[in-house]
């Protein structure tokens, strides 16, 4: 049967690179509905292209203009109203959420009690309300399929394994500034911090690849999608950016995945599971790659990623907090208002000023006020 697949957050890299894969599979699987935040025009050419019978704007103000550009018989919705109609339509087999940013939680969370097969790419949810999201999952026995390269890696490697999982090796290529000196940072233009030496990616996690945030936020995701602890969780720094993860196993056994630097690997395997198809990228050239070589992050750099861990320990409302936190001085980093070294120093005293919700069972609702209270401080914080 064909699949109904919608693709939330389809004009990000994610998306535009879901729908190459769709388009190359051809006839099996078929776009019901794509939403995207504000770029009209390429969700109206996506719209002609792929003929959706819904798509999702980030307002209703928006959603005005939408509707003007739209083919004939597209139903246009808005904000995370909209959202919520289309992870719950009866036409939708699959959401792909390639979404950024925390509020993806709530959809993410609909979805799963539809039991819709779920494609993630949107790792801000997991960090944030990781514990309530898997015991949705596990009680609605839905699997969420990553699509993050590294949390991709990890689920093909344990495949029929999850037993045996003695410790999860993440890894990571450094970012732009990982041979740079820590008092140089805030030499660089933004656009060779968003310039990533291997991979081609959306704006605020190019910031955080650099700051290395993102290997921090990914350890929290890895936790809960795996179920493990963070001391069985390590970090190694992978230059060439071919191994995307490895799995220790108890008889000592590591196993790995690789492949070359393209999302749409990790993305072709989440729309196709359990099967596979034939590539839609280059293939790995060993001989050509030369040295494969491994090292420990410098956490003296990069505080971001020890900051990431210790709020990944605390638990609580304190992953809410961090990203929130970092969310506010990236932006405010990115709009210039701030220098690059700034970001970790930020982040770090908003966790200092948390106190965590002393509740042992939280809510969305516990983890949404979180985010808003480190919003403001992160704010507050940018603007002194």
């Amino acid at each position: 049967m064909m699949k109904r697949i919608a693709i939330l957050g389809s004009t990000g890299s994610i998306g535009v690179n879901t729908l190459d894969v769709i388009s190359r599979l051809k006839s099996r699987y078929r776009v019901v509905a794509l939403s995207a935040e504000s770029n009209i025009d390429l969700l109206s050419e996506q719209a002609r292209r792929f003929h959706p019978r819904i798509v999702s704007i980030g307002s209703a103000l928006l959603s005005k203009r939408v509707k003007i550009s739209m083919p004939s018989g597209v139903k246009v919705v808005a904000g995370l109203d909209g959202l919520k109609e289309i992870v719950t339509s009866p036409d939708v087999d699959q959401v792909i959420f390639a979404i950024a940013g925390g509020l993806c939680a709530i959809p993410l969370l609909e979805a799963i009690e539809k039991r819709k097969e779920v494609a993630l790419a949107n790792k801000e949810s997991i960090v944030i309300a990781g514990d309530i999201i898997m015991e949705a999952a596990r009680r609605k026995d839905v699997r969420i399929i990553p699509i993050d390269s590294e949390h991709s890696a990890i689920f093909q490697c344990l495949e029929g394994r999850r037993q045996y999982l003695s410790k999860i090796i993440l890894t990571g290529s450094g970012g732009p500034l990982l041979r740079v000196p820590q008092n140089r940072f805030d030499k660089f233009s933004r656009n060779f911090i968003l310039r990533h030496p291997k991979w081609k990616m959306g704006r605020k996690i190019s910031v955080d690849s650099a700051t290395m945030m993102n290997k921090g936020l990914e350890v929290i995701e890895a936790k809960h999608l795996f179920g493990v602890r963070e001391e069985m969780i390590e970090v190694l720094i992978h230059p060439e950016a071919i191994v995307h993860s490895m799995v220790e196993l108890i008889d000592g056994s590591v196993l790995a995945q690789l492949g070359v630097p393209d999302m749409r690997i990790p993305i072709q395997y989440a729309i196709t599971y359990p099967e596979r198809s034939d590539s839609v990228s280059d293939k790995v050239d060993f001989a050509g790659t030369g040295r494969l070589s491994f090292e420990k992050p410098d956490t003296g750099r990069f505080r971001c990623l020890t900051l990431a861990i210790s709020a990944s320990r605390k638990g609580g409302t304190f992953p809410a907090v961090l990203n929130a936190a970092d969310e506010e001085a990236v932006r405010y980093y990115l709009d210039g208002k701030i220098k690059f070294s700034s970001i970790p120093k930020i982040i770090e005293r908003v966790l200092m000023r948390h106190k965590c919700a002393k509740n042992p069972v939280l809510n969305i609702g516990d983890l949404m006020k979180a985010d808003a209270w480190a919003r403001e401080e992160a704010r507050s914080l940018c603007y002194h």
